[in-house]
């Protein structure tokens, strides 16, 4: 009763200390339940700065280094990469009907002299060496029929190039200039150690931009050229998302070490960022052969032929119009036989179904084609077919063949 009669400043003081006096008591019972709040920070350690640097690098980073790895395998092949500038004169033949003086008496001597009976082609594309005695190894379709070969160094010298052996069937061709014995060489890889997602590096002079080099990495492998759409070759291509571009054709693809592991050859005009190699592994053996015969021995069978699933040929039996019956099993389809060919003097017709070849089944276009490819020229091969609801095994001898196309 005696604080309610003590005047009001003096109750509102005596509030405030007994306020302040509860929350110091509060403090200090908090402390002593959690102690390890009030210990000492522990002391910091200061680390190595690269240390600390290292770790913010990303993983591609750490991964490519301080030099780039693209860099270090350009180095190491680019002086051995080269320019092949081609001509070729194409001779037009006169329409006669240009030099009937008729025509002439209407149109004039100039109509006819506008058309000049020559005109001269140039191409450029790429090579590597492949031996310091001058070999250049190239693509067939850089320097088929050119009549004059100019090969251009990376340092600025040229050469007469001599095109020493052309195969179109793999589209290889080898180029020798006469530059003493103490050329740049490229190194080569194996393409059998190939994987995808592996890196791919393009080198070349794509477009005429020499030097020119783009990253990528291996899209997928052994790509047939059937399925690439280059019926007369016979190759599995290393296909690559590194740019490749007309000039491109005859330069190499190397992987993440620097070693050729391609080259490159082939581009779709329809698809964007995919381009197609020659495994090197392949070059390899067609270079060997050019270089001793000038020319590669391929072997053939003489049929056209289509891959034939249980699905196609429903498609095709349930057609009202179709005019044959196809078996609905796995096989080789044969389309066509080529006149006097192999597959001719040994019975193949056409509607047959290759299942086997010497014991082996058959299951598509590619690896009958593949078969023939790794037989011998003059071999004897043991081919079994259904005919109609008959099989039948005929023996085929296989022979060169003469023409790519």
């Amino acid at each position: 009763m005696r604080f309610l009669k003590l005047p009001r400043s003096l109750r509102q003081l005596s509030t405030h200390v007994l306020a302040i006096a509860l929350g110091v008591l509060l403090t200090v019972s908090t402390l002593q339940v959690l102690p390890s709040q009030a210990e000492p920070a522990p002391p910091v350690i200061v680390r190595d700065t690269s240390q600390l640097i290292a770790q913010r690098q990303s993983p591609a980073t750490a991964a490519i280094g301080n030099t780039s790895f693209v860099t270090a395998a350009v180095n190491r092949v680019g002086s051995a990469v080269v320019r092949i500038d081609t001509e070729r004169t194409i001779t037009r033949r006169v329409d006669p009907f240009l030099e009937d003086p008729f025509f002439r008496r209407f149109f004039g001597d100039g109509f006819s002299q506008q058309m000049p009976p020559e005109q001269q082609l140039r191409g450029v594309g790429s090579g590597f060496i492949i031996d310091k005695s001058g070999l250049v190894l190239t693509n067939a379709h850089v320097v088929d029929k050119a009549d004059k070969v100019t090969v251009r160094l990376k340092d600025g010298r040229t050469f007469e190039g001599k095109v020493q052996g052309i195969d179109e069937v793999t589209d290889l061709a080898v180029v020798k200039i006469n530059a003493g014995n103490d050329l740049p060489v490229a190194p080569l890889g194996s393409s059998s150690n190939v994987q995808v997602g592996d890196w791919a590096i393009a080198v070349g002079n794509p477009l005429g931009f020499d030097n020119t080099v783009t990253l990528g990495i291996v899209s997928t492998l052994k790509r047939s050229s059937a399925q690439v759409g280059i019926s007369d070759k016979r190759l599995d291509f290393i296909q690559t998302d590194a740019a490749i571009n007309p000039g491109n054709s005859g330069g190499p693809l190397l992987n993440g070490q620097g070693e050729v592991i391609g080259i490159n050859t082939a581009i779709r005009p329809d698809a964007m960022g995919i381009g197609f190699a020659i495994p090197i592994d392949k070059a390899k053996a067609i270079a060997a052969q050019l270089q001793r015969d000038g020319k590669v021995a391929h072997p053939y069978l003489g049929v056209q032929m289509l891959t034939l699933t249980p699905e196609l040929a429903k498609q095709n039996n349930t057609d009202p119009n179709s005019p044959i019956q196809i078996p609905e099993i796995n096989g080789v389809f044969v389309m066509r036989v080529v006149p006097n060919s192999p597959a001719a003097s040994a019975g193949i017709r056409r509607g047959d179904v290759i299942l086997q070849v010497d014991g082996k089944a058959i299951t598509s276009a590619e690896q009958l084609q593949n078969v023939v490819e790794d037989s011998r020229l003059g071999q004897v091969l043991q081919v079994k077919v259904q005919r109609g609801n008959q099989t039948q095994q005929l023996s085929v001898r296989t022979a060169e063949l003469q023409n790519a196309s």
